[in-house]
């Protein structure tokens, strides 16, 4: 028996559980709701790495088709974002995962995606808010909802976008802090109780975002560590 995929079914000791663990159901969610409203769709997945989501689209797709910037073997297309080598309204849905904060260019990314997703069709875009510094090779952006609105307007004629934080403010703080006490607690004799200090973390984190309405959302005051775009193609 293979041992779950942690990006899929993030544990608790991951530091990074409050990205990752909403991403995996927004993704599941998303996957299956699009194959509702299209039938078994063509999938393009701009910045796939290794495509770590497959799993959840595959079984509603014709085709996924992996997009990325570098040849390696889960990329069947090769090219940066910015310039897709594909024809124009050749996608139903476009998934562009943690992809956002590291381009060049974002706002020729997103009339990139508008262009290769057909008439009617969807984005699904994550990124980050709150997160500490990680060159992938380079990391030069970090956004907020109302930014990533106006980004998205500027960028294309879409039906609707919708931003939505991934998780509360308690979580994405607990994340925060849980990188770094990772790293502290890894260099000293309490080395191995990194996992059990982080899970007990992001779960009492967890309790107090279900707890507490100011904590979630995008009202003045709060933080989030990703945030889930929805935009939908005119018509």
């Amino acid at each position: 028996m293979t041992d779950p995929d942690p990006r899929l079914d993030p544990p608790l000791s991951m530091p990074t559980y409050a990205v990752r663990a909403p991403l995996a159901r927004w993704l599941a969610e998303e996957a299956a709701r699009a194959a509702a409203d299209f039938g078994r769709y063509r999938l393009l997945d701009a910045g796939c790495g290794e495509k770590p989501y497959a799993a959840l689209f595959a079984p509603y797709v014709s085709e996924h088709v992996g997009l990325d910037n570098a040849a390696h073997a889960h990329a069947d297309i090769v090219g940066p974002i910015e310039a897709i080598p594909a024809e124009d309204a050749s996608f139903d849905l476009v998934t562009c995962i943690q992809v956002l904060e590291h381009v060049d260019d974002p706002a020729q990314a997103i009339r990139e995606l508008h262009r290769v997703t057909r008439p009617g069709g969807r984005v699904l875009l994550s990124t980050h808010g709150a997160m500490v510094y990680h060159p992938n090779p380079s990391d030069p952006w970090r956004w907020t909802h109302e930014g990533l609105e106006r980004l998205f307007a500027a960028n294309g004629d879409w039906r609707s976008v919708t931003v939505s934080p991934g998780s509360g403010t308690a979580s994405s703080l607990a994340m925060l802090n849980a990188i770094f006490l990772e790293h502290a607690l890894r260099r000293t004799p309490l080395r191995p109780l990194r996992g059990v200090v982080v899970s007990l973390l992001n779960r009492g984190a967890r309790w107090l975002d279900g707890h507490s309405a100011a904590l979630r959302g995008t009202r003045p005051g709060t933080l989030a560590g990703n945030y889930h775009v929805v935009a939908e193609r005119a018509a």
